[in-house]
């Protein structure tokens, strides 16, 4: 098989096919299902050959420098993105912004004749509800990731990955913003458990960049390569009764099908389990954020949404509970962390209201910081 084989698709690692898409859960992409991603990658190709500006293009080679988006990558770190092809793509918008009060911004496309796309961002996660992070946080928090380890704020999976970029380069947020990243998206995401192998190559590859960035902006040091301290991919597993998400006495209201869940390896930045897949999205979501520099994205939320959530006795916490949704923010040893069960059916109401106060009490304790109590409203 040659470089330019149209007729072959490309793959993450070059071993395994591309996953089927799918829509991710309680999305504001819902209702186009599976088609947007491609969609949107074309649009944004659109955007950055129609009026941005643009490093690359096909007229002068796919890589003119050998090096694409922003410099990090070079043409073989690319091609093992796209299994092994050569003759891939590249649009950027250069990075700008860095002055602004919501942080660099930057965007890059890597696109395939065969029709596969990689959509890499560097931009500043936004904290407030209803923005860019909350849509943000429905993927890139999803249990398929696997966090990077060894302090790195940042996880993978084999079909996105994301990484911050730290502190002493991008400076610390307040309790109010998000981190400075850089995520790479390959447009689809699986129900299906992860593929190691192409996990591996986007953990790297986003390393890859946020060093490029660092180097651009002078801040010294690198990050090593993350795959040796990386665990295993989560995988399914088939719940226990009164054993929700693996926490020994979190049941629902009333009795349901035992179903599986997955649950993020690892530990840090958060605790995902997503429960019940139909139609290829869970029906609920247990998270425990437990980095305050995310948890930062749940502040608004935790402030402005629904009827209100308190700790109680000498507790510190707020936060609020709707049909669909409940949170609760408190303190623990490294600060501001985030508890919150989501559902994407109306029929979880009640579930919702007896699993809360739970499960913020099995985190806690998980985390050396309960235990924490939890007032309902009425």
């Amino acid at each position: 098989m040659t470089d330019n084989d149209k007729d072959s698709p490309d793959t993450a690692s070059g071993a395994a096919t591309a996953p089927t898409p799918y829509l991710p859960w309680w999305h504001w992409r819902q209702l186009t299902r599976g088609r947007l991603r491609p969609a949107l990658a074309a649009a944004v190709a659109g955007a950055l050959l129609g009026g941005m500006a643009v490093s690359w293009q096909t007229g002068a080679g796919p890589f003119a420098d050998d090096r694409a988006c922003w410099g990090a990558l070079g043409k073989h770190d690319v091609a093992a993105l796209f299994g092994g092809k050569t003759d891939i793509e590249t649009y950027q918008v250069p990075i700008s912004g860095s002055d602004s009060s919501k942080g660099p911004s930057a965007l890059c496309l890597l696109k395939s004749p065969r029709g596969s796309r990689i959509t890499v961002q560097l931009h500043k996660l936004d904290a407030k509800f209803g923005g860019a992070a909350d849509k943000w946080a429905d993927d890139f928090l999803s249990a398929r990731l696997t966090p990077l380890g060894d302090g790195l704020l940042g996880m993978a999976s084999d079909s996105q990955a994301w990484l911050a970029v730290p502190d002493g380069c991008a400076g610390r947020p307040n309790e109010f913003e998000g981190p400075l990243v850089i995520d790479v998206d390959t447009g689809w995401i699986s129900d299906q458990e992860v593929e190691t192998e192409a996990r591996d190559q986007l953990a790297r590859t986003v390393v890859k960049l946020v060093n490029g960035y660092m180097a651009n902006e002078g801040c010294s040091g690198t990050i090593s390569d993350p795959v040796g301290q990386m665990p295993k991919p989560p995988s399914f597993q088939e719940e226990k009764p009164d054993e929700i998400c693996g926490i020994k006495g979190l049941h629902f209201a009333r009795a349901r099908k035992h179903s599986s869940s997955m649950v993020t390896s690892g530990t840090g930045p958060v605790r995902t389990c997503d429960r019940n897949m139909v139609s290829d999205h869970p029906e609920l979501r247990l998270m425990t954020v437990e980095d305050p520099r995310l948890s930062a994205l749940y502040t608004y939320m935790a402030i402005h949404s629904g009827e209100k959530v308190k700790a109680i006795g000498d507790d510190i916490g707020y936060g609020f509970i709707r049909d669909d949704f409940g949170l609760l923010q408190t303190d623990c040893q490294l600060g501001t962390t985030t508890f919150l069960i989501r559902a994407n059916r109306s029929d979880y109401a009640a579930d919702i209201r007896t699993l809360l106060p739970r499960y913020v009490s099995a985190e806690a304790n998980r985390l050396g910081c309960g235990p924490v109590r939890i007032k309902l409203p009425a």
